[in-house]
């Protein structure tokens, strides 16, 4: 189900047009974010990867796993603690163990989806149960954890895959322990979720250009209306959580504020420092947009002041990096193809990633699916597809600079290649009338 818009017009996808965004309520007159698809689709990517593997089902513990195949959400405080789980059978419908008692009736009144009509006693599918929780219970976690893993196996032989090879994408000793004494073969069931949730659906795309719309009215917020002298790291980190969930958001993931020497080396926190006439901020944005997915990018301003020459030269090598490396997210090049376009950095001295000269998938968690670095990618590339979608990040970490330059940018891999979803604009008097060949942000003059 679900209906085909008309792009006669439009000339292209709506879901490939970054100024063509979504409200996000439903109405009766405009076909917007179908989420009975969103939902649908996910469940197949799921399905489709687990016959790739050869899984006869998942068990998932971490939060945006079960998310993503049961549409269940009850606060980002449950996302990575077991307390919960689901299991998807090969052939058969999701399972979601939910924590007891309010939690478990909230799930049955906001989940139809999964107690649709079916084949149990009651004349209802028994698609959400209670968990067993393990964690935390002292002496007794061997034995909540051998219940845990009871429950997890009547689903399966409900399905008749108890025999089968069974995914699973977080363990902890106890519930190891558990799964081994039961007699599963239990193997790693993150490829087949990362690969499931690496391409996007329509609907999530959709999701992640309304998180980007969020995302660039903040930073709009901090240019124009909050950077002065005499505010604080914190202000501006506080200001944009306001403002943030105002529009929709979830929740904050983190605000990163770093200004003066907080940038140099980059301190990816905010403090209570004052800003200064003449600091250098940079602002890197986490958050969580409506319906669970993410904005995650950064923008590099000055405080009441012009960039000096320095200051601009810093600024353009950050930004021809960036945007050389997204010159390889195309479909058909490799992760490869990106990172060879970033300069040396500690990822190359040290042989592991920085998180500062890297690119990395997004969606309903801020790191998902696949990373992209020096330090392994140049010898171990991957492909890149339609519709993953990127945070694509650098920085110049040059030693003995007084303050330097860090940007971000979200990205959509389209049939023809990179579309840049975060539509802020950069410092005009380091980027407008930049000659500099290839790929440039949306806002640039040319």
């Amino acid at each position: 189900m679900g209906y085909e818009l008309d792009h006669s017009f439009l000339g292209k996808p709506h879901h490939l047009l970054p100024r063509r965004v979504h409200a996000s309520p439903g109405v009766d007159w405009q076909y917007r974010i179908d989420y009975d698809r969103l939902r649908r689709q996910r469940l197949e990517r799921a399905r489709q990867q687990m016959e790739v593997f050869d899984l006869g089902a998942l068990v998932l513990f971490a939060g945006a796993n079960i998310r993503y195949i049961t549409g269940s959400y009850q606060g980002n405080w449950k996302y990575n603690i077991n307390i919960r789980y689901a299991v998807l059978p090969r052939g058969g419908e999701p399972v979601l163990f939910e924590t007891a008692g309010s939690d478990l009736h909230c799930a049955r009144i906001d989940l139809p989806w999964l107690v649709e009509p079916g084949k149990s006693g009651s004349g209802r599918r028994e698609g959400i149960r209670p968990a067993m929780t393990w964690q935390w219970a002292e002496g007794a976690v061997p034995m909540m954890a051998d219940k845990m893993v009871a429950s997890v196996v009547d689903v399966l032989r409900e399905n008749g895959v108890e025999k089968e090879k069974i995914g699973i994408d977080n363990l902890d000793m106890p519930s190891l322990d558990a799964f081994q004494k039961a007699g599963l073969k239990i193997v790693n069931g993150w490829p087949a979720m990362s690969a499931a949730r690496v391409i996007k659906t329509i609907d999530e795309v959709e999701l992640l250009k309304l998180a980007s719309t969020i995302g660039d009215a903040a930073m709009w917020k901090i240019k124009y209306e909050w950077l002065k002298p005499g505010v604080t790291e914190r202000e501006i980190e506080a200001k944009v959580h306001e403002f943030m969930l105002s529009r929709g958001c979830e929740i904050i993931y983190d605000i990163i504020v770093a200004s003066g020497g907080n940038t140099s080396p980059y301190r990816r926190w905010a403090t209570d420092k004052i800003i200064r006439q003449g600091d250098l901020i940079i602002v890197d944005i986490n958050a969580v947009g409506p319906s669970g997915y993410f904005i995650d990018f950064v923008r590099c301003f000055k405080c009441a002041g012009k960039l000096t020459q320095k200051e601009i030269d810093l600024y353009r090598e950050v930004y021809d990096s960036m945007y050389a490396g997204m010159e390889g997210l195309k479909p058909g090049k490799t992760t490869a193809d990106v990172v060879s376009r970033f300069p040396e950095y500690d990822d190359d001295k040290y042989g592991t990633v920085t998180l500062q000269q890297f690119a990395h998938s997004i969606g309903i968690t801020l790191y998902e699916g696949m990373w992209m670095s020096r330090a392994y990618s140049l010898a171990h590339p991957a492909e890149i597809k339609e519709n993953m979608y990127f945070a694509i990040e650098t920085f110049a970490g040059h030693p003995e600079l007084e303050q330097t330059v860090r940007l971000e940018e979200n990205v959509l891999v389209g049939p023809d290649g990179p579309i840049v979803f975060t539509l802020m604009e950069h410092m005009e008097e380091a980027i407008s009338g930049y000659n500099r060949p290839g790929l440039h942000h949306p806002s640039v003059a040319r």
